[in-house]
């Protein structure tokens, strides 16, 4: 597990209990910082999971927030676990900070529940598609820096197909505008087959379709699922700069009820595949 997820579940647990204990001090993030004459953007850093651990420095916090002996010690041990490396590390700056952390989650995750309104998602992109996509979006990008984005995208894609661990429940739905701009033959094909996979469900909300709740979110978001106890649900949504992680119960049963209704607007799977082969039959 630890090659597949690296260290982003401990560090995502190791923040949650560091931020109960500085709300249960009844501390503010601003008066943790002052107390441990650290900035507070390294303290968000910290209860969001975006970085590793010292066990000093969680030793420092531990006391600063009063807390007994007994869990000092535990979260000292949990803090060695956040310094594991997954296998997208070798890719270097190829991967934005903000988005590293998905990466370990989506390894880690029992299920994916992805919404998309504009493109393939990174999972079924073939590497023609994925390289199309990030001349389009990083014209900053020169093309062994293309190339080795691309890589990383298609390597994430071995966990549909993985035996250990388990490989995850991927269910996604497209709205039909994605199979139909900038979408080739091949890449369609690809959906087709991929999405024979019995842990892959693809479905389609076609244009027959008024309105629908998906429609009015930002366009795309994906919600990941773990094993019971391992770490709670959490909404992922990326942008051009950034990324928005929610993990509220609230917020996650919010975008569960918007899956949950859009998936009655979308055709069933095979009827979906049936929509995507004819889209592709027209391209050739």
């Amino acid at each position: 597990m630890a090659t597949e997820t690296g260290s982003t579940v401990p560090r995502r647990q190791l923040g949650r209990h560091l931020r109960q204990l500085r709300e249960e001090a009844r501390m503010t993030v601003r008066a943790a910082a002052d107390a441990l004459e650290w900035s507070t953007p390294k303290i968000w850093r910290i209860e969001t999971g975006a970085t590793s651990m010292r066990s000093l420095d969680v030793e420092a916090m531990c006391r600063v927030y009063g807390a007994s002996p007994e869990i000092t010690e535990a979260l000292m041990g949990l803090a060695k676990e956040t310094k594991g490396r997954g296998w997208w590390h070798s890719y270097g700056d190829a991967i934005p900070e903000w988005f590293e952390l998905y990466v370990g989650l989506e390894a880690a995750a029992a299920r994916l529940r992805k919404y998309e309104a504009q493109l393939i998602p990174g999972l079924l992109q073939t590497k023609a598609y994925a390289t199309r996509v990030f001349e389009v979006a990083r014209p900053d990008l020169n093309a062994e820096e293309i190339d080795r984005s691309v890589a990383l995208r298609l390597g994430r894609q071995a966990l549909l197909a993985r035996t250990t661990p388990r490989a995850p429940q991927v269910d996604i739905m497209l709205d039909e505008a994605v199979l139909r701009r900038g979408v080739d033959a091949e890449q369609l094909t690809h959906l087709v087959t991929v999405s024979r996979q019995p842990n892959v469900s693809l479905r389609v909300v076609p244009f027959s379709v008024d309105l629908h709740r998906s429609s009015m979110t930002n366009g795309a978001f994906t919600i990941l699922d773990f094993d019971e106890g391992r770490e709670p649900s959490i909404i992922y949504s990326d942008g051009l700069t950034g990324a928005l992680y929610l993990d509220k119960p609230a917020e996650v049963e919010a975008y569960g009820a918007v899956w949950s209704a859009t998936e009655k607007k979308a055709l069933s799977e095979a009827q979906s595949r049936k929509l995507i082969a004819s889209i592709a039959e027209e391209q050739t």
